[in-house]
């Protein structure tokens, strides 16, 4: 778990990063500079982009992170094929997916109209946006493969939002008008393009052969079944997580609205990926080594210090969110209703989803990948007609109770399958601890007198959590990694105050 833990950290800091900076657009600039609906708009091309640009992959990518050991194992450099094919396939996916919109346009029309105006005059924005994240997401596959995971984060986390944000501000300024502003957000992607692109070819691997190897003809077979699989799963999964937005827009009360006030509590939730996000790039290519070499040992010990990491550091971050929320549903206003609700539902569910480890990994690296296509189908399945369901009948509430349910049945299935096939039983009495130490801290904090001042507030609320979970979590060594972390960073903040002194 060594390279795992040192560029994990790394990475969580460039994300963690990319986090502050997309929190300052999203909860600060944008409910202030643009209306709901417009914001609103931002996010269902960005929801739609995100949509697509999987579908136009058709299975490629995960034929990237599965077999590209075996062609730098068995092909120089200058003959591996694998990037060129996988990147035709991607943009030949793309051409069909443009077709398809060209002649859905009518469909699109009809289903936002009435709700949604503003999503039908600038769906066209959706194609740029769809064919940069599609670049990027297949050269993040290689850059995965070649353990350069923090430059890709560092591309896809931070750059998109300071473009984002240099764009609000123009448009504070007046130096930006409201159509330019959309216009140039479908292309966020660009720079990170041309970035990620630069890092991947300073590697002699990364080469464009379009001679078909000895690899790709002797496996090919095998590729085009698992990426088959593999892309059902990945499109389904994405569709299941992005529908909500879809079936707000065009079914909820108040249309592009619903989806802004949706997506701010989504983004405050989504803090909690940041240490999945940053373990799971970097744990792919460990994994698929591990079962290429049967070492089932390091794979049991990659899920249970996932799963021990991603708890603690879940609780945490959700524990500082909920006890605060209260201040930012004051800060945004009666424009964005009813953020507490939704952000306590859809935080519990990103928390068990936390709770499992890195088991969509472990399932989809090893020989029993068709189960990830199996449990995926299977989350769709109850997570479209759950969405539109309970948000046809309770509203933005109702999404967020159809994440609950659908995330956690979704990750019941996949826990049970490591367990009963592979015996990986990743919990202990230590797992359990956390969960008992968060819950008692933030009860603590949470019955602490509200202050006038948010500021003030905010520092004596967040630091009552913190000065009862922390070192409850270092004294009773919930995880190895994270108590040699606090300790590391005590002693730095000790020497610091030493230093001022």
């Amino acid at each position: 778990m060594g390279i795992i833990q040192s560029q994990s950290i790394k990475s969580t800091l460039i994300i963690t990063l990319g986090f502050a900076i997309g929190a300052f657009n999203t909860i600060i600039l944008a409910p202030k500079l643009l209306t709901p609906e417009q914001f609103g708009l931002t996010r269902i091309i960005t929801e739609a982009g995100i949509t697509m640009a999987t579908l136009c992959t058709l299975g490629s990518l995960p034929i990237i992170y599965k077999f590209f050991p075996l062609y730098r194992r068995y092909l120089p450099a200058k003959k591996n094929d694998l990037p060129f094919f996988t990147l035709a396939i991607c943009l030949i996916g793309f051409l069909l997916v443009c077709t398809g919109g060209y002649f859905f346009r009518d469909l699109i029309v009809r289903k936002y109209s009435e709700k949604s105006p503003l999503f039908v005059q600038y769906s066209y924005l959706v194609y740029p946006f769809c064919l940069l994240l599609l670049l990027f997401m297949w050269m993040e596959s290689f850059a995965w493969s070649f353990k350069k995971g923090t430059f890709s984060n560092a591309a896809k986390e931070t750059m998109p939002r300071i473009i984002f944000t240099l764009l609000l501000v123009l448009v504070a300024a007046g130096l930006l008008n409201i159509n330019w502003l959309f216009i140039l957000f479908s292309f966020s992607f660009l720079l990170p393009v041309l970035f990620l692109f630069i890092v991947l070819r300073k590697e002699k691997e990364f080469v464009f052969n379009s001679v078909v190897s000895p690899v790709t003809s002797r496996l090919k077979g095998k590729m085009m079944n698992f990426g088959l699989f593999l892309f059902g799963a990945q499109f389904l999964n994405i569709l299941s997580r992005t529908a909500d937005t879809f079936i707000l827009s065009s079914k909820g009360a108040h249309g592009l609205a619903d989806a802004a006030v949706f997506t701010i509590a989504m983004y405050v939730v989504t803090v909690m990926d940041i240490p999945q996000r940053s373990i799971t790039s970097i744990s792919i290519p460990v994994l698929a080594e591990s079962w290429r070499t049967k070492n089932l040992k390091n794979i049991s010990n990659v899920y249970t210090k996932s799963v021990a990491n991603l708890l603690v550091v879940g609780f945490l971050l959700f524990g500082l969110m909920w006890l605060n929320i209260h201040s930012l549903a004051a800060y945004l206003g009666k424009n964005y209703y009813g953020i507490e609700e939704l952000v306590l539902l859809m935080g519990i569910a990103k928390l068990i989803d936390l709770g499992t480890g890195t088991n969509a990994q472990i399932i989809a690296t090893s020989s029993f990948w068709r189960v990830d296509f199996t449990t995926n189908v299977i989350y769709t399945l109850l997570a479209l007609p759950l969405n539109y369901i309970l948000i046809s009948r309770y509203g933005l509430l109702g999404a967020a109770y159809s994440t609950l349910i659908s995330l956690s049945f979704y990750n019941v299935m996949r826990f049970g399958f490591l367990w009963y096939k592979f015996n990986l039983q990743p919990y202990n009495l230590k797992d359990l601890f956390t969960v008992i130490a968060a819950v008692i801290s933030a009860g603590a904090a949470y019955f602490v007198p509200h202050i006038f001042s948010a500021v003030t507030d905010i520092i004596i609320r967040s630091g009552v959590f913190l000065v009862l979970f922390v070192p409850a979590i270092y004294f009773c060594n919930v995880s190895g990694e994270i108590t040699e972390l606090i300790k590391k960073y005590t002693w730095m903040a000790l020497g610091f105050l030493k230093i001022k002194k």
